[in-house]
């Protein structure tokens, strides 16, 4: 299944044109050509069956077949917030792992601790959309911009959602599918290479974040956000 990310697209449409790097993407690299048909994901959970009607480099058209709404759409909502690691590439390599797995939002949280203040967005951006084409899913996870972490616990929304704060200070920890109910909204804080500060531990269980334990091994920021994401997968299975 050869899949093209159209965030543009809607399913009112019958006819549509694909960008300019698509196009190339689909008529100089993959060869294909009129009466071909392709794949395409808006981001928002539609999946299009399409035919090539023009296969041009910059602008090819396609006819669009069918729609399937709501494809493969999670029964629950998972927010990781997690320290920047100082060498990005673990970074991308945790979104890219999160969304085959599944997930939904990840805000980059500037701690005390963190050794990386700024994010650019555009790279990120691209290592999930790259990633929800591989692992054939029609929903895009979204990136929000780094934020300090006292102003992230601000303007957490008051009701309706399940917290968890991962952090290495011994004391009394659960695991998250003893503190989670399946089918919920979460947001599950990870800390940066240091870990959260005291301060800040103290301040998410004031917020109402639950501590919680990922296992017996200290694991690097991006394994623990990672196994986060897993762990709340099979709650949901």
């Amino acid at each position: 299944m050869q899949l093209f990310f159209t965030p543009e697209l809607n399913p009112s449409l019958e006819n549509f044109i694909l960008s300019e790097e698509e196009s190339k993407h689909a008529v100089r690299v993959l060869r294909m050509n009129t009466g071909d048909r392709l794949y395409l994901i808006d981001g928002r959970g539609g999946l299009y069956e399409a035919e090539i009607i023009d296969p041009h480099p910059k602008r090819t058209v396609l006819r669009i077949l069918s729609v399937k709404e709501n494809y493969q759409r999670s029964n629950y909502h998972l927010h990781i917030a997690v320290g920047p690691t100082k060498n990005i590439d673990r970074i991308e390599w945790f979104l890219e792992k999160a969304t085959e797995v599944g997930i939904q939002e990840i805000t980059p949280i500037i701690c005390e601790h963190s050794e990386r203040k700024e994010v650019k967005l555009d790279r990120l951006n691209k290592v999930i959309v790259s990633a929800m084409k591989q692992s054939l899913k029609a929903y895009l996870p979204k990136l929000n911009p780094a934020i300090p972490f006292k102003q992230f616990l601000k303007d957490l929304p008051k009701e309706g959602v399940q917290k968890a704060i991962a952090h290495c200070v011994d004391s009394d920890k659960k695991y998250l599918n003893e503190v989670f109910e399946a089918g919920q909204h979460y947001i599950i804080l990870i800390g940066p290479e240091g870990d959260f500060s005291a301060e800040e531990i103290d301040l998410a269980l004031i917020a109402g974040f639950q501590p919680v334990s990922l296992g017996e091994a200290r694991l690097r920021t991006e394994t623990a956000a990672l196994a986060a994401c897993l762990e709340t997968s099979l709650l949901n299975r």
